[in-house]
């Protein structure tokens, strides 16, 4: 039996993160959360491209710029979208979700770090402390699978 396993090793790695600057508060906290992750895993600062983009719904369409440029190991997705009073919230975490899901054709790891809360207390909550923000948790996932693709047949 061949066993292949990742580990979230970022050193020698290029990351591309692309983030929503909607909902700002809450995204500049998961970006700086990823960040630390990517840096404290062996990442150097010139490793990691950041790509604000207006919205969540933008997100899969920088995702795939930087996928074809072929310039990064892995990419991060990282988005808040809040439940609002009207069907927004669920186009667009719709639109968000697909879009970032027909990315994942094999062609790199994508990390998925778009947070879909019902307030912006929950929101706030999961771009916390490290154990608790979901940046610092897709950056990891992205090291680990970006080790693992080079593992891959």
């Amino acid at each position: 039996m061949t066993t292949l396993e990742g580990k979230p090793d970022a050193a020698g790695k290029s990351f591309g993160i692309a983030v929503s600057r909607f909902n700002s508060e809450v995204t500049r906290k998961l970006l700086e959360g990823a960040c630390q992750a990517l840096l404290s895993h062996g990442a150097k600062d010139e490793d990691i491209t950041v790509a604000w983009v207006p919205g969540a719904a933008e997100i899969p369409q920088v995702l795939r710029r930087l996928a074809d440029s072929r310039k990064f190991h892995a990419l991060i997705a990282l988005g808040c979208v809040i439940r609002g009073d009207t069907t927004h919230f669920e186009r667009v975490a719709s639109l968000v979700t697909e879009g970032v899901g027909r990315l994942s054709d094999g062609r790199l790891p994508i990390a998925f770090g778009v947070l879909t809360t019902e307030n912006l207390e929950q929101a706030l909550e999961r771009a916390g402390s490290r154990e608790n923000n979901k940046g610092w948790e897709a950056a990891l996932v992205a090291a680990e699978m970006a080790t693992l693709w080079e593992k891959l047949p």
